[in-house]
């Protein structure tokens, strides 16, 4: 695998997904020390005929998030991507189109089908926080694998130890151009239903991958070594066993559930900088 000489991230998701994107982005920004640019790429589409809200990110969005960026390093930059075509061409009434998450989900599936996309990028879900430097995921050596990821913290339990989450994923795009696991991984979509829809059609599709620790995707817990704490939807056995899905920018639940002051410089940042955009 070539040399980088850049960081490249890569998000999927609809208008609403703007805040997780701008909280995911000043994680990784201001918890990483590294002089090389970032690009951030972002996949959207217009499905509003599933889903009135099923909108685009728009370009004022893009062009926010990129001036954000831009004043931690004038060379970092974010570029939008429309895969509207491509979704009405594979997914379009597919057994998945109205999956667990949202059809955004499987938007990243048509990672091989995009121009000058880069050889090396880290996919990542829009509910992540970094505590610690990407870089210690970054530079994780895919050469030989399709792409990196941690375990599920319940699938490894109830599915099979070696199921990954899909929400952090550190891909080798030669290596899966080679073994087609995009194009495996749509087939499956496109015949069989599956209850996590794109993280199984990967998983089922995979050729070989890198299991890493679960301190780079840690879907439950934040420890002092975690990496990435993920978002996800959790369950809580107090003060009755249920399921909650809070997310990084529901600033009050962070502090009151979870207890975490970890992000309070990020998430100030945040509540600043979406009333600059509100206003502007």
């Amino acid at each position: 695998m070539t040399n980088e000489n850049q960081i490249n991230v890569l998000f999927c998701g609809n208008i609403k997904v703007f805040d997780g994107i701008l909280t995911t982005m000043l994680s990784i920004l201001k918890r990483t020390e590294t002089k090389l640019p970032f690009s951030f790429y972002v996949f959207t589409m217009d499905v509003s005929h599933l889903k009135e809200d099923y909108i685009p990110l728009t370009q004022k969005q893009i062009d926010f998030l990129s001036s954000v960026a831009q004043k931690y390093n004038p060379q970092n930059k974010c570029k939008l991507i429309d895969v509207t075509e491509f979704y009405k061409s594979e997914f379009s009434g597919s057994p998945n189109e109205q999956c667990y998450c949202s059809p955004y989900t499987l938007i990243r599936l048509f990672a091989d089908l995009i121009p000058d996309m880069p050889e090396k990028f880290l996919y990542l879900d829009t509910d992540i926080m970094f505590n610690r430097d990407i870089t210690l995921l970054y530079n994780i050596d895919v050469e030989n694998y399709e792409y990196a990821a941690a375990n599920d913290h319940y699938g490894k339990y109830l599915i099979r130890p070696d199921y990954i989450n899909a929400g952090v994923l550190l891909f080798n795009l030669k290596k899966c151009k080679e073994t087609k696991l995009f194009e495996k991984a749509r087939n499956q979509i496109k015949t069989k239903k599956w209850l996590f829809a794109d993280q199984d059609a990967i998983w089922h599709s995979t050729t070989k991958k890198k299991i890493i620790s679960q301190k780079f995707n840690d879907q439950k817990f934040l420890w002092k070594n975690t990496v990435v704490r993920h978002f996800s939807k959790r369950l809580f056995w107090l003060p009755y066993p249920h399921t909650a899905n809070i997310k990084q920018y529901n600033v009050t639940k962070v502090h009151t559930v979870f207890k975490y002051d970890q992000f309070d410089d990020i998430l100030y940042e945040y509540i600043y900088l979406k009333k600059v955009f509100e206003n502007n």
